[in-house]
């Protein structure tokens, strides 16, 4: 496999272990850095390690330090760190199994791929994949990468498993803090309803190559016209949507707009065939009148 693995060990459950190795799920997308240059030479801005009244210092004079009071400082040399990093274990053990809906979105992290690291573990990982997959369980456990414990999950996905590096209950915000202001109140019916209409009208399956990140392209349009421009400024004026009042009125009329602009987008036939000519009625016959008979 031409990817590099993150991490090779075993999934330990029970007296069980199985051989693996773990990929990453996902990769940088389009991205563009700028560096900061200095104008009128036109040359890049370089930074070096000082200290204040003493100026530019030796790269080997510096030591990590932790302020433990105001201009305070444990300081630390890196065979002190080095000496209480965790021994990466190449064990993956699942010490629990939790129904996945347990588990707040906040807490996920990062995915990886995880596939048998052999064909003598293929039976075992099936059996380890079928088994969560058949008791709606996701397998819970800590991994140890690079000196750090990290807390870490495990579900099927389609013929392998996915483990997702996870949060500590110390990194993740409580939401209460920040809800905490929010009305405690029911939505007006005909509001709920019309927000509802126009959900399912938009409603689609997950596509993700439809979705791109509009301002890396722009950036990057922007950086080719700037070359061919010699150095040109150039400036452009992007048309922001504005909202215009806040209450229940324009929030009825701007939902009901909203509905039938979207009811017209996803039915154009229907526009198309009301304005078609009708077609002139055919006269039949009429019956002799019994007058004439």
């Amino acid at each position: 496999m031409a990817a590099r693995a993150y991490w090779q060990g075993q999934i330990r459950l029970a007296l069980v272990s199985i051989p693996v190795e773990i990929y990453p799920a996902t990769k940088s997308g389009a991205s563009i850095s700028f560096r900061q240059i200095h104008e009128p030479s036109g040359k890049p801005i370089s930074y070096e390690k000082i200290v204040q009244g003493m100026g530019a210092v030796d790269r080997d004079d510096i030591v990590k330090g932790y302020e433990i009071s105001k201009g305070n400082y444990v300081l630390l040399d890196e065979d002190e760190i080095e000496a209480v990093k965790i021994e990466s274990r190449k064990t993956f053990e699942l010490v629990q199994f939790v129904d996945q809906h347990e588990i707040d979105v906040l807490y996920y992290e990062k995915p990886y791929f995880v596939i048998p690291a052999d064909d003598l573990a293929d039976e075992a990982f099936i059996v380890l994949r079928e088994a969560l997959r058949k008791a709606r369980k996701v397998g819970l456990g800590q991994l140890s990468v690079r000196g750090r414990e990290i807390l870490a999950s495990l579900k099927p996905c389609g013929k392998g498993l996915v483990l997702e590096t996870m949060r500590y209950a110390d990194e993740v915000q409580r939401a209460q803090t920040y809800f905490k202001d929010i009305p405690d109140q029911k939505p007006d019916s005909e509001l709920l309803d019309l927000a509802t209409t126009l959900i399912e009208k938009k409603s689609a399956p997950f596509k993700a190559e439809t979705f791109e990140d509009r301002y890396i392209e722009a950036l990057k349009s922007l950086v080719a016209r700037k070359a061919k421009s010699k150095g040109k400024k150039i400036l452009e004026d992007v048309d922001e949507p504005t909202a215009k009042g806040s209450n229940v009125i324009d929030l009825m009329a701007a939902l009901k707009k909203s509905v039938g602009s979207s009811a017209e987008t996803a039915k154009p036939a229907s526009r198309t065939r009301s304005k078609t000519k009708p077609k002139p009625k055919t006269r039949t016959p009429s019956a002799p009148s019994r007058k004439s008979a």
